[in-house]
């Protein structure tokens, strides 16, 4: 039973190891964002603004971030 219980755990952690969600940011865009073996979201996020030239409501942006390993939900 007790190897049974740690190799749950060790499972679950393992499984949520490589997702990545922004919960805590402070601009209400920032909200919603979801990356797996994403690049860090606050660079990411500057580069995308910087080349794009538009804000996280656009598709070229949403684009961008997607390419970074980021999506919104």
């Amino acid at each position: 039973m007790k190897r049974l219980l740690t190799l749950a755990v060790l499972s679950a952690a393992f499984m949520t190891s490589a997702c990545i969600t922004v919960i805590d940011a402070g601009d209400d865009d920032d909200f919603g964002w979801h990356g797996e073996n994403a690049q860090p979201f606050d660079a990411a996020r500057a580069e995308c603004r910087a080349s794009t030239g538009r804000g996280p409501h656009s598709d070229a942006f949403r684009e961008c971030m997607a390419a970074k390993g980021w999506t919104r939900s």
